[in-house]
């Protein structure tokens, strides 16, 4: 009896997987039926990534300007007494993000860190006097008419000697004429 060789052809089964795609099966030995394809691997969706931060931010708080009256200062003259400076708030916040989106975002803490500076403007309420330029030593008003304070005029307006005349003595102050008035 001679014995002849045979040879048995064994093929692999390759599964291969890849979004969308089924298993494929390759034939088996000649003449043999593959199997059906089978039902798709499902794959576990991946758990989100989910992350919590603390955000700090700051924002200025703007000054306000508060006006004084100045006695010291001629009517309507302002001058800044202080200059005004803003102030800083700080914002702490809890912010949420999940797969590198910012999600949610809520406000944990307010506080000012700076306090504002108010800008202080005085305001001048000095009742200005024009004095006469014909004179020298005391404030000799512009009137319409003059007189030495303590004698016997009847103003309008009045001066607290002594006064030198340097010009036109209009109000007739100096009546002895030696360029001193109301002495």
């Amino acid at each position: 009896m001679r014995r002849s060789a045979t040879a048995i052809v064994v093929a692999a089964v390759l599964v291969t997987s890849s979004a969308g795609c089924g298993s494929t099966a390759a034939p088996t030995a000649a003449g043999s039926e593959s199997s059906p394809p089978s039902a798709p691997a499902s794959t576990p969706s991946p758990t989100p990534s989910v992350e919590k931060r603390t955000v700090t931010e700051t924002e200025a708080i703007p000054f306000k300007t508060k006006k004084v009256n100045d006695p010291t200062l001629a009517k309507g003259e302002t001058k800044v007494r202080t200059r005004g400076v803003a102030g800083v708030r700080t914002l702490t916040y809890s912010v949420t993000i999940t797969d590198g989106v910012q999600t949610g975002r809520k406000l944990v803490r307010k506080a000012v860190t700076k306090a504002p500076v108010a800008r202080i403007i005085a305001v001048g309420t000095k009742q200005t006097r024009q004095c006469d330029p014909n004179y020298s030593g005391a404030c000799v008003p512009i009137a319409s008419d003059v007189d030495c304070a303590g004698g016997s005029g009847d103003g309008p307006g009045y001066v607290q000697g002594p006064v030198r005349v340097v010009g036109s003595d209009i109000y007739d102050l100096d009546r002895d004429g030696d360029g001193t008035a109301c002495d």
